[in-house]
């Protein structure tokens, strides 16, 4: 088993990762390349890296073949769904506002988590789920509650992110006892990469690739190989070395490293009702996973 401090350093860098994300995304999309085409960019590219990288370490089998079901379920929740779901929304809102929606999600995986691993749920663990989930309302409905509002629908889009990622972290722990991370990761793209095809080829098409300047490039290489081969494969590798929820717990960083980058070098602005919202959510994102990361790697 790898030390301590590789596994915590992996899940730390996705952190980064996916923070610097939100303001680096900004770049390309929506005003070279539409969310969907950007989808359809990643996983496509994406999912020929893990195949290569699979090919290399000697292609590992399936072994059974209702793990290819499996890992069909995990394409929709892990790609599919996750993908669509956070790069629309992150085009009609701003990633400061998506970040902190995302810190949602470690409560969302402690909720799967008692009903499909039959964790126990503490009375702490019940008022931080009331806690993160009212700061994650509030913030959806920071400029109203009217679909008329594009960031009604942006943070919308980012929460329904959270819980599909929560999903597939959750789904994805027994999987790792019998495969490496680039065997999951393979097929998981590749059955992804079939189902955002519909959904992102329009976009491709209509991109105007001799006019986007170096930085949309920069974007691009950064979405493609940061967050999706290494994050995606980084936090897969850690779940074979620890539970969805310690996974999930890193997720709270990310905000701090958004609101860095996006304050620093976007020129964004964070609102008092953002960071008491934003407050809400911490604060039961602890609740939930402090007894629970407490004594683990």
């Amino acid at each position: 088993m790898p030390s301590k401090l590789k596994i915590h350093a992996a899940l730390l860098t996705v952190g980064l990762i996916y923070g610097a994300n939100y303001s680096i995304a900004k770049v390309v999309m929506p005003a070279y390349v539409g969310p969907f085409g950007v989808i359809f960019i990643r996983v496509i590219i994406g999912a020929l890296l893990y195949w290569f990288i699979g090919y290399l370490q000697g292609g590992e089998k399936i072994k059974y073949k209702r793990d290819y079901l499996r890992l069909l379920g995990l394409a929709v929740f892990g790609v599919a769904v996750n993908q669509l779901m956070f790069f629309k929304g992150l085009s009609l809102t701003t990633p400061i506002s998506a970040s902190v929606i995302m810190t949602s999600s470690p409560i969302t995986v402690l909720v799967v988590s008692y009903f499909v691993l039959k964790e126990r749920i503490t009375l702490n663990k019940i008022v931080g789920i009331a806690l993160g989930a009212t700061g994650a309302i509030l913030l959806i409905g920071i400029d109203g509650f009217t679909l008329s509002s594009e960031t009604f629908l942006g943070n919308l889009f980012i929460l329904i992110n959270a819980v599909s990622f929560s999903v597939y972290l959750v789904f994805v722990k027994p999987l790792m006892m019998r495969y490496k991370a680039i065997t999951i990761i393979k097929w998981v793209f590749l059955f992804g990469m079939l189902m955002v095809l519909p959904f992102g080829f329009g976009e491709f098409s209509e991109v105007a690739w001799a006019d986007l300047p170096a930085d949309a490039w920069w974007s691009l290489a950064y979405i493609v190989i940061g967050t999706t081969f290494l994050a995606y494969l980084l936090n897969t590798w850690a779940l074979h070395y620890v539970s969805p929820s310690i996974v999930g717990y890193y997720i709270y960083l990310q905000p701090l490293f958004s609101a860095f980058i996006a304050l620093s070098f976007r020129g964004d602005k964070l609102t008092l009702p953002e960071v008491l919202y934003a407050l809400l959510i911490f604060t039961g994102v602890y609740l939930v996973s402090v007894r629970k990361t407490r004594g683990q790697p």
